[in-house]
C-alpha cells in the first residue's frame, strides 16, 4: 500500500516535520492540503505555507495551501471543504500543529496556557471531528496526531504541567476517537520520537545548536508516520505509537542516516520528553 492518490488534510506543516511528513506523501504522489498560519516569511522561522507547497508539488504531489488558524472553527470548516472541492475527499488527517512552552506552572502567562489548549486540544479535536464525514468514505482513513503516550509519572506531570496538560489532551482526543469511530474503520493514533528532532522548536527552545547537534532529522518522523498511515486502519488504532518502535516493527533497525550530525552514535543523541 502506497499513498499515491490518497488526500492529506494537516494543521501546520509549513517547515520541521509537518512539511518532512508532506514530503514523504508527495513522494508517492500525494494529495496535501495544509491549513497553515504562515502566509508571509517569519523573521526568525523558514518557510510558509506557499513555500510548503511549492516544495510538495516539487517533489511529485499535489498541494493545497490554505492560510487559516486551526483555532478558527470557521477556518476548519473551510479548509475541509477546500481540500474535498481541490481533491474530492479526505483520506488522512494530520494533526501537527502544536504550541510549545516549558514555563513552569508559576511563570507560565495564561494567555500562552490558553493558545496550548486552543491549538493543541481544541485544534485537533476540531480539526479532526470536521472531518469525519469525509473519512468515513474513504477505503483506508486515518487520523494521526503528532503527541507523546500518556505517561503518568510525576517527573512529566509536574515538569512543565502547561505544556503536559496541552500535548495529553491531543493524545486523550486522538484515542478517544479512534474508539468513537472504530465501527466505521478510521484509525486514530499518536506518534512521538524517542529523540529530540532538529526543528526550530528545538533551536529556539530546548537547547540551541548543542542540543541540535544531538537530535535526529525530521525524516526519521517522516518514515514512521508512513508506515503507520499505509497500514489497514482496522490493523492498528487506538495507540500510542513511537517513532523508533514503528521503524523497527517495519524491518528499520540502523537508524544512523537520521542523525542531524553524521556519525552521531546512538547514546550521544538528546532524549525527548515524555518518554523514559
Amino acid at each position: 500500500m502506497t499513498l499515491a492518490g490518497k488526500t492529506i488534510l494537516m494543521s501546520g506543516g509549513s517547515r520541521g516535520i509537518g512539511l518532512a511528513i508532506a514530503l514523504r506523501a508527495a513522494a508517492d504522489g500525494a494529495n496535501v492540503a495544509m491549513l497553515a498560519k504562515t502566509d508571509t516569511p517569519h523573521p526568525k522561522l523558514e518557510g510558509t505555507v506557499h513555500t510548503a507547497a511549492d516544495a510538495i508539488r516539487a517533489a511529485g504531489g499535489n498541494a493545497l495551501a490554505i492560510v487559516g488558524d486551526v483555532r478558527s472553527d470557521d477556518d476548519i470548516t473551510g479548509a475541509v471543504l477546500k481540500t474535498q472541492g481541490e481533491f474530492g475527499g479526505i483520506d488522512i488527517v494530520i494533526n501537527n500543529a502544536s504550541v510549545i512552552d516549558l514555563s513552569r506552572s508559576a511563570d507560565l502567562a495564561a494567555k500562552k496556557y490558553d493558545l496550548m489548549q486552543d491549538v493543541n486540544v481544541r485544534g485537533t479535536f476540531m480539526l479532526s471531528r470536521a472531518a469525519v464525514p469525509l473519512l468515513k468514505d474513504a477505503p483506508n482513513p486515518h487520523i494521526l496526531s503528532l503527541s507523546p503516550p500518556l505517561n503518568i509519572t510525576p517527573k512529566w506531570l509536574g515538569a512543565h504541567t502547561g505544556y503536559t496538560l496541552a500535548k495529553y489532551g491531543m493524545t486523550m482526543a486522538t484515542l478517544g476517537l479512534a474508539a468513537e469511530f472504530a465501527d466505521a474503520g478510521i484509525a486514530a493514533n499518536t506518534l512521538w520520537p524517542r529523540t529530540t528532532i532538529a526543528t526550530a522548536a528545538v533551536q529556539n527552545l530546548l537547547g540551541g545548536d548543542r542540543v541540535m547537534a544531538a537530535s535526529r532529522t525530521p525524516e526519521i518522523y517522516a518514515d514512521a508516520a508512513y508506515e503507520v498511515l499505509t497500514t489497514p486502519s482496522r490493523e492498528r488504532t487506538g495507540q500510542t505509537l513511537v517513532v523508533e518502535d514503528v521503524l523497527a516493527d517495519a524491518g528499520i533497525t540502523d537508524l544512523s542516516k537520521y542523525a542531524a550530525v553524521p556519525g552521531t552514535p546512538d547514546d550521544r543523541l538528546f532524549p525527548d520528553i515524555f518518554l523514559d
